[in-house]
């Protein structure tokens, strides 16, 4: 399965560090032990369907216990046979 997530924390972060609650979520993915890519709009991740569905729910999660009052998490999901190398490789 490969997925998309964007989490959008409300305030986006703290007036000493402004993406603090972004970075809470794409910990939770970096420690999930997925192959994932942190792109400029949300952050891509690659693996077993349980394990992906588990990670996103935490990554959301994350978001919320690192402080943000409030926050929207847009989830892109395709189940497919291929790898983000697959799709991505002829643009890069």
């Amino acid at each position: 399965m490969i997925a998309e997530i964007q989490v959008a924390p409300s305030p986006p972060g703290t007036p000493g560090d402004p993406h603090a609650y972004v970075e809470a979520a794409i910990a939770v993915i970096q420690a999930a032990g997925l192959r994932y890519e942190v792109g400029a709009l949300g952050t891509t991740v690659e693996g077993e369907d349980d394990v992906v569905w588990a990670t996103l729910r935490a990554a959301h999660e994350a978001m919320l216990a690192a402080g943000a009052p409030a926050g929207l998490s847009h989830i892109k999901v395709a189940s497919v046979n291929r790898t983000m190398e697959s799709l991505t490789s002829k643009f890069r």
